[in-house]
């Protein structure tokens, strides 16, 4: 350990320079600002798996890392319907996941936007209708925006909700 110490007081410490600034921070900051304009405060999403594989849930999930920084643009999950502004649905929507999908719809407060993520949300993908499948979310509940990919990125994931918000006051 005093070996290492004294290599570190002779070296010193070796950083790397600074990031010059970035010019797309600011375009995060217009978005952020264009949310709150739209909404006058943070936009609440719940996001519903109607029956998916899990893959778009994890490009979503990927939304909240520091990258892309969601919180940052005033976006924000939610555990409630009641607390929401908009869902985020992924996956055929299961015989099973019917009802609960509904009600959740119906449980979320006027204004709402839907937006349905993944090939599967948006034409029931490979699964289409079935005895066991309802097939795609527009089958259930209405659907603002269609994000199609299996998977979608994260970007147009968010590209998708940000057009949702302002395709309507």
């Amino acid at each position: 350990m005093l070996k290492t110490l004294r290599q570190i007081a002779r070296i010193g410490i070796i950083t790397e320079p600074p990031p010059a600034p970035d010019e797309s921070l600011r375009q995060l900051e217009a978005m952020a600002g264009e949310v709150r304009d739209i909404l006058g405060r943070a936009l609440c999403i719940r996001a519903v798996d109607a029956g998916s594989c899990n893959g778009c849930e994890l490009e979503m999930h990927a939304l909240n890392n520091a990258i892309y920084n969601l919180e940052g643009l005033g976006i924000r999950f939610v555990a409630s319907p009641r607390h929401a502004d908009m869902l985020l649905v992924t996956g055929p929507v299961a015989r099973n996941m019917q009802l609960a999908l509904r009600r959740t719809w119906e449980a979320t407060p006027d204004p709402k936007w839907v937006v349905a993520i993944g090939e599967c949300a948006c034409s029931g993908g490979i699964f289409g209708e079935s005895y066991a499948s309802c097939g795609r979310v527009a089958n259930v509940i209405p659907v603002d925006v269609a994000v199609p990919g299996c998977p979608p990125s994260p970007t147009q994931i968010l590209r998708g909700i940000l057009t949702a918000i302002s395709a309507r006051p």
